[in-house]
Formats: structure tokens, sequence, C-alpha cells
């Protein structure tokens, strides 16, 4: 995910302010037969208490796009950040945050061809996905097999394209390789383990709170306490270091994940979620942040023979016009899931009246895979003590 100060690194930021900041208005006066929706409205940046479900206009598509009954949507840190405005030029408030969804085609625009009304499908959309109807551009939604489910769908196009292109793309990831992930225990962490696992003979060292080791043991090679210096323990076992190291803390993590790496290794930022400390945006939290962050030197670079990179799918969706090659990386990973070789971990499903509740799950990195706001689910009744 992307964070403010992280050089834009995780997955989004400057999203078009066209969605995002468009907010398709708020609470609705129904005037005449004008339809309306349920959908996650963040009234300003700030605390949970900034959240709202409430009725809305319902989207209609333009030319190329396509409307879409939503069953699911995905959950991401980044959701945090932008709650927070802790990304770098926020769109402008209230507005409906969310960035994936799965769900079944209902309409669709002018010169809008490769769907038909009722196909299954997931989607990018440059905000508004927490709702109940979305219309997002055709070259950012694609089919579903068949027996996969909506929450899986809503938890496969974000993490696993992210961590599809990362490793292949940008890192190379080959046999014999090695790798270090931290949050292992979330969606883009097991997403990262599943792949690795396609390539023979890779190593996937990972990071995560201990209360998740039993559960992901299994998808990692060797897993260690978030909270220990992870660093000696990697190279108790891999005096070398990594050839590989995929970040989405920041901080003092850039610098130990830079000095991990083996020559010709590559370091990715694709998030700085060490910038959340609390529910709110804390300006202590940013500038600890980046006082942390190792000043890169070039030469030091050219000395060791190391790459550094940053990594923002939803930039290079929604700003750098990469949809096509996106495509591509969906169709492989579509014909993994289809192999039986990778399979989304879903860790809960919230309804829309549980998003503060879902939220601040992720905050206190309780998620073992990814969490789901399921569209169709009532919330869950509070149960009264006995007196």
């Amino acid at each position: 995910m992307a964070k403010e100060g992280v050089e834009k690194a995780e997955e989004t930021e400057h999203m078009i302010e066209k969605d995002g900041g468009k907010d398709q208005e708020s609470v609705l006066t129904t005037a005449g037969d004008t339809k309306e929706m349920r959908a996650v409205v963040l009234a300003g940046f700030g605390g949970l208490n900034k959240l709202r479900v409430t009725k809305k206009v319902m989207p209609e598509p333009l030319e190329g796009e396509v409307k879409i009954r939503v069953k699911a949507c995905g959950l991401n840190f980044l959701d945090l950040m932008v709650r927070q405005g802790n990304i770098d030029n926020p769109p402008k408030t209230p507005l409906v945050p969310g960035f994936e969804c799965s769900g079944i085609v209902e309409a669709l625009g002018e010169n809008t061809k490769g769907f038909e009304i009722g196909d299954r499908v997931m989607a990018f959309v440059n905000y508004n996905a927490w709702a109940e109807v979305v219309c997002t551009p055709l070259e950012f939604v694609y089919k579903i097999p068949d027996d996969m489910t909506f929450p899986e769908a809503a938890a496969f196009s974000m993490n696993f394209v992210a961590a599809y292109m990362m490793l292949f793309e940008v890192a190379n990831l080959r046999e014999g390789m090695s790798v270090l992930v931290h949050s292992a225990g979330g969606g883009m962490g097991q997403a990262v383990a599943q792949l690795c696992s396609t390539v023979p003979n890779v190593t996937v060292f990972g990071t995560a709170s201990p209360f998740k080791h039993e559960a992901i043991k299994d998808s990692v090679t060797h897993l260690f306490d978030r909270n220990v210096d992870y660093v000696q323990e990697v190279k108790k076992i891999s005096p070398e270091g990594v050839d590989i190291v995929l970040d989405c803390l920041c901080g003092e993590n850039t610098g130990k994940g830079l000095g991990l790496l083996k020559p010709l290794g590559t370091y990715i930022l694709y998030g700085s979620s060490n910038m959340v400390t609390g529910e709110t945006k804390s300006f202590f939290s940013l500038a600890k942040s980046w006082w942390q962050v190792e000043k890169v030197n070039p030469i030091k670079l050219y000395d060791e023979n190391k790459v550094i990179a940053g990594f923002s799918l939803l930039n290079l969706l929604f700003k750098q016009g990469r949809s096509s090659l996106i495509k591509i990386v969906v169709d492989k990973l579509i014909s993994l899931y289809n192999a039986r070789k990778i399979k989304p971990l879903v860790d809960s499903l919230w309804a829309l009246e549980e998003v503060k509740e879902a939220m601040q799950r992720i905050h206190d990195r309780g998620n073992i895979g990814k969490l789901i706001l399921d569209v169709e689910k009532s919330p869950t009744p509070l149960v009264s003590e006995p007196c």
C-alpha cells in the first residue's frame, strides 16, 4: 500500500480525483423514482467516527463502463491511510472508500464489449467500491471462475496482482531464490507466500505476530516474531542475506531490508504501515518514520550491486495507464487459481455497517488473510451480558 511520505509507494494516493473526490453525493433527497443504494461514506478525514452507512444515488454506467451489483469488497491497510487522510494529495470528502470489489454485471455503458449482464466479475475501482453498486471502466473489470466465491474474488485482485507484479515483474523471482516478506499473516503476505510456492526451491522468510504463527507456519519457510531482531535471525540461517525484500512497513525497516540484500538483490517498498500508530493521523509518527529511513546513496547501491524499487498497483492502474499489463497478470493468476496452485485466504466477513470494527481489526493486526465487506450480510447483533 502507499502512504504519505513513502514516495507514494503503496497502492494509491494520488488516485485520479475524477472518481475519488467526485462524491456522487452523499445523503439523498428521494425525488421521483431516483434509485438509491447503501454505501459507506467517509464524512471527513480522521477516526472511525468519520465513517457511516447512508443512502446515495445509484450510479449509472457511462460510455465504456460496467455497472456492477456488488457482493463483496476488499478491505486493505491502505483504506486506513485514506480514512486518516494519511496519503499524498487525498481527494475531497465526503467520499466512498474502497478500491476493489466483486459482484454481478447489472448494466453496460455504450461501446462496452466483452461482458454480458449476469457475468460474475471482480474489479478495481478508483474509490467508491464500498457500496451496493459501482460503475468502473471496462479495462478494470475481469471475469472470475465459476467456483471462485465473491469473497475470494474480492480478496484476490489487489493482493495477488500486486504480489505477482513485485515478485515476477520487478524482482524477477527465479528458482532457488530467497524472499523476506513482512506481515506474512495478512492478505498480501499470504499471496506472496503462495506465489513463491509456485517456483521451485524458493525460501520465504516472514515476520508476523506470534499468535498467527501456528496458522501460517506451513506457508512460510522461516517465520519470525515481528517484534524480534529478524535481521540477526535471517543471517543465522542465510549469512549472505536474501535476494528479495518486500517491505510494507518502512521506517527503520528500510535500512534493515537494504542491509539484508545479497548482491544483485532487490528491495521493494510498497507500503508504510509503521506510520499508522493510532486512530487518527499522527505527525509525530510520520516524522519518526521519515527520520528512521536510511538515506539511499546511489554510489553505495553501485558498490554493493543492489536494487531499490517502489511499487503502487493503483497508481499503475489509474495514473500510469498500465491496465493492459494488469490484464495479462490477472489472466496468469486465474490460470494458477484454476490449477489449484493459489487460493485467496479470507479472514472474516463483515457487514457494511460493521466497517468500523473491521478497520479496527486490521489496525490491531488481528487478521490472518483478508478482511471482506459482505454487502448482503446483516450486522451481527450485540449480545447483552446477563445481569
